[in-house]
């Protein structure tokens, strides 16, 4: 049975921060929302956003987010 990655079915938001700097709320089903913080600007936030979901699109596809780090697969 083919599992999918933790995040494959997040939702991402861009927040304005009280400091003038930006967050990325990280909703993912099932539990409570994550924010990473402190991107000066809002394209940052976004960038970072896409850059997230094309490493879960390549991590799914290699299976590779299943394996734990310094082990070997026989």
């Amino acid at each position: 049975m083919a599992k999918t990655h933790p995040h494959a079915e997040a939702s991402y938001r861009v927040l304005s921060l009280d400091d003038g700097s930006f967050g990325v709320e990280i909703s993912v089903p099932g539990a409570y929302p994550a924010t990473v913080t402190k991107f000066t600007r809002e394209a940052d936030a976004e960038a970072w956003i896409a850059q997230h979901q094309a490493r879960i699109q390549a991590e799914t596809g290699s299976s590779r987010w299943f394996r734990r780090s310094g082990t070997t697969t026989r």
